[in-house]
């Protein structure tokens, strides 16, 4: 009886040090996994799939303060997150990213939050490199539509799957910066800073 009581302690512990080492080395695979994500940012905010994290005020809210000609949007960007299951602050940080919501390149007269590429059968802007819209709601419905049909259904949900296909460093993109941006904001709002 003895030696099965030593037994049982001894196998006790073989699993506790095995729990510890296991999650040692967890801890170290993520950290050296996703090393441009820095210390403040989680690696749950990268996935983009899920419930709306941020009311429709606190968007219009991000919006206002940095003065975007698309102000009011909030709205509309949580319902197209509740209808396509794309967590819309995704559709802010990349619209942050892209344009500064709106108020450089391009997307001031395409109304995109995401600078999409012009294919056949969309309106382009006049250099005919990029879509563009009579709104800022067909815009944000586009960007919903091309993340959940083109990226999520091919098995890519995540900004670091996404980014080097959708902002490529072909393109003159620096994905590593690219996902650390939309990182980075995805986690100052859900934390409710603007």
């Amino acid at each position: 009886m003895r030696s099965f009581g030593s037994t049982l302690l001894f196998l006790g512990l073989v699993a506790v040090v095995g729990y510890l080492v296991l999650g040692s080395m967890q801890s170290s695979k993520a950290v050296t996994s996703a090393p441009l994500l820095t210390q403040t940012t989680s690696l749950t905010s990268d996935r983009i799939l899920g419930r709306p994290s941020v009311s429709a005020a606190f968007m219009d809210k991000v919006l206002d303060q940095a003065g975007s000609p698309a102000k009011g949007l909030g709205k509309s960007l949580y319902a197209l997150g509740q209808e396509t299951g794309i967590d819309p602050v995704y559709a802010l940080a990349f619209f942050h990213h892209e344009s500064s919501f709106g108020l450089r390149g391009v997307a001031a007269t395409t109304h995109s939050l995401g600078n999409i590429r012009c294919t056949q059968g969309w309106t382009c802007d006049p250099s005919g490199g990029y879509r563009a819209y009579d709104t800022w709601i067909l815009g944000a419905e586009d960007w919903f539509n091309l993340i959940k049909h083109v990226y999520v259904d091919a098995g890519r949900d995540t900004v670091t799957t996404i980014i080097p296909v959708y902002a490529p460093s072909g393109d003159n993109n620096d994905e590593h910066a690219y996902i650390q941006s939309v990182c980075d904001d995805v986690a100052r709002w859900r934390a409710g800073r603007v």
